[in-house]
């Protein structure tokens, strides 16, 4: 009964986790800019941690560069179960303008599993907000909460 109770409650907040795998920073400034208080992402009950080992749902900016892929895999070990990783930007879905450089081993879904994708250059913050909010409900989907 109380771990039912926890569930449910920890499906109204839960906790992202921001990972940079060699992105330009264009995606990251915009999603910082969500909870600054013209989109108040945090209205949704969402909250920005500094660690994965608290997060709940990881997004993941920036082409999977050599140097950060290993990086990259540690601390997406480090999120508990159930987690959802969100690719934000071009770079995570596809390399974009670094396809083919010595330095990129991606896309992110050669290495990981990709819940959401949210596509752009840098995505806008209205289709940034609708990914995460599509996350919540993967994320409640996976715990079994209805």
């Amino acid at each position: 009964m109380l771990d039912k109770f926890i569930e449910k409650s920890r499906s109204k907040s839960p906790w992202i986790y921001h990972l940079n795998t060699g992105s330009c920073n264009g995606c990251d400034i915009e999603l910082i800019a969500l909870l600054g208080p013209k989109y108040d992402v945090e209205r949704f009950g969402v909250k920005l941690t500094g660690t994965p080992r608290h997060a709940d749902i990881v997004i993941v900016t920036g082409p999977v560069t050599t140097q950060s892929r290993d990086r990259m895999l540690r601390v997406l070990s480090q999120v508990p179960e159930p987690k959802v990783v969100i690719s934000l930007g071009s770079c995570p879905m596809s390399c974009n303008v670094f396809k083919g450089s010595y330095s990129v081993d991606g896309p992110l879904d050669k290495w990981v599993h990709v819940d959401v994708s949210v596509g752009g250059c840098a995505p806008k913050p209205e289709a940034m907000i609708d990914g995460i909010l599509k996350a919540v409900e993967i994320l409640k989907e996976k715990r079994g909460i209805k």
